[in-house]
């Protein structure tokens, strides 16, 4: 079974930089797509960003630019740094496996000043 783990969240102010981390277990994901998900409260849940097998990256508009998704196979670790964070992007924010359904716990990333 697919476990992912995330963490990295935090409050930062608004211009800032976080960098969220999951980790996952159950399954190496050397050949899965590998994604970032996010919910703001009373908003459904969100694509990000997502990064295939061979390295190929997508991001959502409000992402691009700002946030950059990677992966560390060896660690079976998939990153989010994102800089100059805006309020707007305040939520927890979730990584994925694509093609099965299971989800983390999520982090929480606030930006407030």
């Amino acid at each position: 079974q697919v476990q992912l783990v995330e963490s990295g969240g935090g409050l930062v102010q608004p211009g800032g930089s976080l960098r969220l981390s999951c980790v996952a277990s159950g399954r190496i994901i050397r050949f899965d797509t590998m994604g970032w998900f996010r919910q703001a409260p009373g908003k459904q849940r969100e694509w990000v960003a997502h990064i295939s097998s061979g390295g190929d990256t997508n991001y959502a508009d409000s992402a691009k630019g700002r946030f950059t998704i990677s992966r560390d196979n060896a660690k079976n670790t998939v990153y989010l740094q994102m800089n100059s964070l805006k309020p707007e992007d305040t939520a927890v924010y979730y990584c994925k496996m694509f093609g099965f359904s299971s989800w983390g716990q999520g982090t929480q990333v606030t930006v407030s000043s």
